[in-house]
């Protein structure tokens, strides 16, 4: 029952990445984008891998799992910012659409 559980959540993870590139795609400028770029490697990542943890089960590889999962936490949200910030500075503008 674990098993198919772990697949499930791995599923849910999957279905998130293959919503989120279709709204990349969706999206038209650079800041939509990369907002949504952030979004899917946060939720797919940490479902998929929280899926992963429930397949295993608990031990010292769940262990590694959940460390990987705290770093992924602090640092993608960091490093969305300094990229759009970047971007911003260097004077990076949308296009007005008509």
């Amino acid at each position: 029952m674990q098993q198919i559980i772990g697949h499930i959540i791995i599923g849910i993870g999957l279905l998130f990445l293959a919503f989120g590139i279709l709204g990349i795609f969706r999206f038209s400028n650079f800041y939509a984008r990369i907002l949504v770029a952030s979004k899917i490697d946060t939720v797919a990542f940490l479902t998929i891998l929280a899926g992963v943890i429930v397949r295993q089960g608990w031990s010292a590889f769940s262990l590694r799992v959940v460390l990987i999962l705290v770093i992924m936490l602090l640092i993608n949200p960091l490093i969305t910012h300094i990229i759009t910030r970047s971007a911003y500075l260097s004077g990076y503008k949308v296009k007005k659409e008509d």
